[in-house]
C-alpha cells in the first residue's frame, strides 16, 4: 500500500473553507469570538453558570476548528503534500470543533443549553482528573483537582434543577449540530466516520473514501496499491466544515448581541 502524494493535484475546491477560516485570521493569530454583551441571550444562559458558561467553551471550540483548518491550508498551499490521512484527520478535528460550538448554541430552551455545556465541563474535568492520575500531579494548596472541579459542576447542575450530567457523545453532537446548520445529519455522520477511520489508521476507509491510482506487482508475489484522496468526498467534508463554521459564527453573533 502506497499513500504518497504527488503534490500536483488540484485542490481548488477547498478554497471556500480556507477563505471562510481566513476571515478570522489576524496578524499572527486568529481573532476570538467576542464576549457576549450584557442582556444578550447567551449572557442570560451563562448568568448562573459562574466560570463554566457556554461562551468560553464556544470560543475555544471555534478557535480550535480554525486552527485545524489553518494547518490544512498550509499543508495544501505551502507544503503541497497531501496524503490520504492528514486531510481527513485535520478536518475531523475541525468538524468536531465547529459542531460542538453549534450544538452549544442550539437547544430548544435555556435549561437544555445549560445542561449541554455543563455536560461538556464535567467531561473536561473528568479527562483532567485522568491526566492528573496518569502523571501523579499534585495540586497546589490553593488549587483543586479535576475530580473536585467536576463535583462542583455536578452540584451546580443539581442546584439548577438539571438532570444528571451524562458523558457527551461525539456522534450525537455532530448529528444535532448538522441538522441545526441545514446539513443532512446521516451524510455528515458518515463523513465523520470516514475521517475517524483514517485518523486511527483503519483499513476500511480506503475502500470507501480513496481512489486507486495504480497497482504495482511486487517481487514476493503481492501488489503495491497506490491510494489517493477521493476528491468528491473530501470536498463534501470541507463543505460540511464550512457550513458549520459559518452557521456557528452567525448564531453566535445573533445570540451574543444586545436584544
Amino acid at each position: 500500500m502506497n499513500t504518497s502524494a504527488t503534490g500536483r493535484e488540484d485542490f481548488s475546491y477547498l478554497a471556500p473553507l480556507f477563505n471562510a477560516a481566513a476571515a478570522y485570521r489576524g496578524d499572527n493569530h486568529f481573532l476570538l469570538l467576542p464576549t457576549p454583551v450584557e442582556r444578550s441571550s447567551l449572557a442570560k444562559d451563562d448568568e448562573p453558570l459562574q466560570s463554566w458558561g457556554a461562551a468560553k467553551f464556544i470560543q475555544s471550540s471555534f478557535s480550535a476548528g480554525l486552527t485545524h483548518v489553518e494547518a490544512f491550508t498550509k499543508l495544501v498551499a505551502v507544503a503541497r503534500q497531501v496524503d490520504p490521512y492528514s486531510p481527513w484527520t485535520l478536518l475531523r478535528g475541525a468538524l468536531e470543533n465547529f459542531a460542538t460550538a453549534a450544538w452549544l448554541l442550539a437547544g430548544k430552551d435555556r435549561d437544555v443549553r445549560r445542561h449541554r455545556v455543563l455536560r461538556l465541563w464535567a467531561e473536561d474535568f473528568r479527562n483532567r482528573d485522568q491526566h492528573e492520575k496518569d502523571t501523579k500531579h499534585v495540586t497546589g494548596p490553593q488549587g483543586k483537582t479535576g475530580a473536585e472541579r467536576r463535583e462542583e459542576v455536578e452540584q451546580l447542575a443539581q442546584s439548577l434543577g438539571l438532570s444528571k450530567l451524562t458523558k457527551p457523545v461525539a456522534i450525537s453532537i455532530i448529528n444535532e449540530a448538522a441538522a441545526s446548520a441545514g446539513l443532512e445529519p446521516n451524510s455528515t455522520q458518515a463523513l465523520w466516520r470516514v475521517a475517524s477511520g483514517f485518523a486511527h489508521g483503519r483499513f476500511w476507509p480506503y475502500l470507501r473514501a480513496s481512489e486507486v491510482r495504480g497497482v504495482m506487482p511486487m517481487p514476493d508475489g503481492g501488489h503495491l496499491v497506490n491510494f489517493v484522496v477521493d476528491d468528491d468526498q473530501l470536498k463534501d467534508m470541507a463543505e460540511a466544515c464550512r457550513k458549520l463554521l459559518e452557521h456557528t459564527a452567525s448564531r453566535y453573533k445573533a445570540r451574543s448581541s444586545a436584544p
